[in-house]
């Protein structure tokens, strides 16, 4: 057959099926109520739909259209269909070019369901058929020409009404079919529809008719008035902006007037005195013009009166720079940062160069490391050490280029990029910019913002910025970038390579203690409606909160709790039960509650076959246990606590070295093949990976296999190699930090990173005993106690 023609069943339809004598097909239909008397088409799709359509063609059968319960089920059965319907003449069948299959079907009359005789290849029911109520009493012929009025009516006030549509209202003679047929046409959902549908009484169908008639009316009437009314309006409003341009335009010709061209004239001045290179400024006089050719009631003037205004905010010249005192930048820099030594330093050395030379491409610096360290407030004091306007852009969460490079002015609502709106708020071209977050910039469909940031980045490229709203160039080469990031794996290559990487590690708990007694628990006084002499916090109750109640490479944690110990103290001076007080160590309990973190190394170390492990984290350094047990076995290794694919390897190099070096740590040879090995790393939940953990590993292992523990008071990292050395790691300040917070006083480092020594805090190596390791027997023979003496067998 051909696509889209009207045909019989196809040639591979089913053969044909036996029906009782009271059987119908049924076909089920999704969200769609046939009503009798009325010509509705349907679309087809599923198998038995199409099956029993091609069965009702093919031997020109009648078909029962029953609506679904539930339009979500795919394949309906017998119990997920309404038990009334209408039983109707299909039409036509056609089976379009895309795939899809259509009835049109013309309702004859109501059936009810007896039952469902068979489902397959299609649905067959057995089904008594509903006969029109043919009483015609004065009370019913009544309603009959009521619901007739208002029906006409209806499609009158309808804006392209039919005349064919009304003349077959008013030529039905009979009340039933002409409900039936409103309430086809009627913009009610299905279920009242099929509520319609079972409604047999004509006087109660009658009635719901109108009720529903009605309503539409009404919304039909109330939109006939509105319509009238925004003409009538809009032919007002159109009349009054003739008259307006036709008044403008007589007082252009006299000379009258301070409308649009005191506009004008206000913006050229402001044009004057930008200082705008000679391009923008070609552009700017370009788009002055339209602006003043334009009628007052345009609605692109807006757009072109906002770029306008964004170009004359825009700070293009370059005000005078003062210069930068060095000593005063230092002053500045140790009296809102306390420890940081190298990376003020680094700091002081940017902002030499930038004063030997104001002109020169400075280097992106991006300050990188574990939330709450002062990366931020570092951004803060360059600025004033400068003398420069600060302006923080926040990149956490944007996925989109358009909000670097802005959107393209044909967009309604289109503005500048995040770079461009910040140099509008600091009003400097030469200010220092914070891109705060640049490691939490994300990649959507419109494109990656970190593409963007490539060229506002590069000191070779920037002074030739273009913004796709402003497009023009801006020149960003004298902007102080500085970028802060907790990660920066997740910083995309290329973009790295822009900046200078300053990492600021966590701090001690000498510097903890002196960033509190200076800068914490004064801000939290002032936040707190607090005065210093109402109220205070003594060194040895804010050792024990750094100690027992945060654990973190920052202060903010340690803020908070300050915070809480302070609000308690507000509360009894609030209440007139106190004047002053100072809370003491021994009050930390009531306030704060048990401590939360405890001293668990002892605990864990205590039996043979753990180790105590370093570990750096994105939020600074951390200790993390190797747990080894053996039991009975055939010499198999189990690894456990989610572990990533390097730190396996390390395990099992760690395994196969203590097999290799059994005889001279005195391990038997039949201990290892009769016995499995469990390597567990607790916190099993966190994925761990890594190679540092290999030192760790092996000596939990030897420790396991000789009965000798690992002392209490070490803790080890460092990459293992199949011959026996310890290789250097990354991360050696954060991880000797850990380990000192956590109360340790020897660690066993790589000796080839001797190198990273000096970046540890002197207070912290004058605490710590560091032991350099070059080979894996030298780890054993550090960190393992001596092996327990023989049992007393007299005892």
């Amino acid at each position: 057959m051909n696509p889209g023609s009207e045909t019989a069943a196809p040639a591979n339809a089913e053969s044909s099926v036996a029906f009782p004598p009271d059987g119908l097909i049924i076909v089920p239909v999704r969200d769609t109520v046939l009503l009798p008397g009325t010509v509705f088409p349907i679309a087809i799709s599923r198998e038995r739909s199409i099956a029993a359509a091609q069965q009702a063609v093919r031997e020109e059968r009648q078909i029962g259209v029953l609506m679904q319960r539930d339009p979500s089920v795919a394949e309906p059965s017998a119990i997920d269909l309404h038990r009334t319907g209408t039983i109707a003449n299909v039409l036509r069948y056609v089976n379009a070019p895309d795939g899809t299959h259509h009835l049109v079907l013309q309702g004859q009359q109501r059936f009810r369901v007896v039952e469902f005789v068979r489902e397959r290849p299609f649905l067959v029911a057995r089904v008594q058929r509903i006969e029109e109520p043919e009483t015609r009493t004065p009370d019913i012929e009544a309603r009959f020409l009521h619901l007739k009025q208002q029906a006409v009516e209806a499609l009158q006030l309808l804006p392209q009404a039919p005349r064919e549509l009304i003349g077959a209202v008013q030529g039905i003679t009979a009340p039933g079919p002409l409900a039936d047929l409103i309430a086809a046409y009627l913009e009610i959902s299905a279920d009242a529809k099929q509520e319609l549908l079972e409604t047999i009484d004509l006087t109660a169908r009658i009635d719901k008719v109108a009720k529903l008639l009605a309503e539409r009316l009404e919304v039909l009437r109330l939109t006939h008035e509105i319509g009238e009314q925004t003409k009538a309006t809009f032919d007002q409003r159109q009349r009054e902006a003739v008259l307006r341009e036709q008044m403008a335009t007589i007082q252009r010709q006299l000379g009258e007037g301070d409308g649009r061209a005191g506009e004008v004239r206000e913006l050229t001045e402001k044009l004057a005195k930008a200082g705008m290179p000679a391009e923008v400024e070609e552009q700017a006089r370009r788009e002055l013009r339209r602006y003043e050719r334009m009628p007052e009631g345009a609605m692109e003037a807006g757009m072109v009166r906002t770029y306008l205004d964004w170009l004359l905010d825009l700070p293009w010249a370059l005000a005078d720079e003062k210069p930068i005192d060095i000593a005063e930048a230092r002053k500045i820099l140790d009296a809102d940062h306390f420890g940081l030594d190298k990376i003020k330093r680094r700091i002081i050395e940017y902002l030499a160069v930038r004063k030997l030379s104001p002109t020169g491409k400075a280097p992106i610096l991006c300050f990188a490391g574990p939330p709450g360290v002062g990366k931020t407030s570092l951004g803060q004091s360059i600025a004033r050490a400068m003398g420069r306007a600060f302006v923080r852009v926040s990149l956490g969460g944007v996925h989109d280029e358009a909000e670097i490079r802005g959107h393209r002015r044909t967009y309604v609502g289109a503005l500048p990029g995040t770079i461009i709106q910040g140099i509008r708020k600091a009003g400097s071209r030469d200010c220092v910019m914070m891109l705060d977050e640049i490691d939490k910039m994300g990649q959507g469909i419109q494109g990656d913002p970190s593409a963007a940031m490539l060229e506002v980045l590069d000191p070779e490229q920037n002074s030739t910025f273009r913004d796709n709203y402003l497009g023009v160039p801006f020149d960003l080469s004298r902007v102080v970038f500085i970028a802060t990031a907790n990660m920066l794996d997740t910083i995309k290559g290329p973009l790295r390579d822009r900046m200078e990487i300053i990492t600021l590690a966590g701090y001690t708990e000498n510097e903890k203690l002196e960033i509190a007694k200076r800068y914490l628990v004064k801000r939290q006084l002032d936040a707190n409606g607090l005065k210093p002499e109402q109220a205070g916090i003594d060194d040895e109750a804010l050792r024990n909160i750094i100690q027992y109640y945060t654990r973190e490479s920052g202060v903010r944690n340690l803020e908070r709790e300050i915070g809480r110990t302070l609000r308690s103290v507000a509360v009894r001076i609030a209440e007139g039960s106190i004047d002053h007080a100072t809370v003491h160590v021994d009050e930390l309990t009531a306030i704060l509650g048990s401590p939360i973190f405890e001293n668990e190394v002892a605990m864990r170390t205590s039996v043979p076959g753990v180790a105590t492990g370093l570990a750096w984290t994105p939020v600074g350094g951390d200790i993390l246990f190797i747990e080894a047990a053996r039991s009975p076995g055939r010499g198999a290794l189990i690894l456990t606590g989610q572990l990533g694919d390097v730190m396996r390897e390390s395990a099992q190099a760690a395994m196969t070295l203590v097999k290799s070096r059994a005889a001279s740590f005195g391990i038997a040879d039949d201990l290892l093949q009769k016995s499995d090995i469990h390597v567990h790393v607790p916190a099993g939940a966190t994925p761990k990976d890594g190679p540092s953990a290999g030192v760790a590993m092996f000596t939990a292992l030897v420790s396991l296999l000789t009965g000798r523990t690992v002392r209490s008071d070490t803790a080890m990292t460092g990459e293992i190699s199949l011959r026996g050395l310890v290789l250097p790691v990354g991360g050696i300040k954060e991880k000797v930090i850990a380990a000192a917070r956590a109360g340790l006083t020897r660690v066993m480092l790589p000796a080839r990173n001797k190198r990273d020594l000096e970046d540890i805090p002197i207070d912290v190596r004058n605490h710590l005993e560091i032991i350099w390791l070059e080979r894996v027997e030298e780890a054993i023979a550090a960190a393992l106690e001596p092996a327990p003496a023989p049992a007393d067998t007299a005892s």
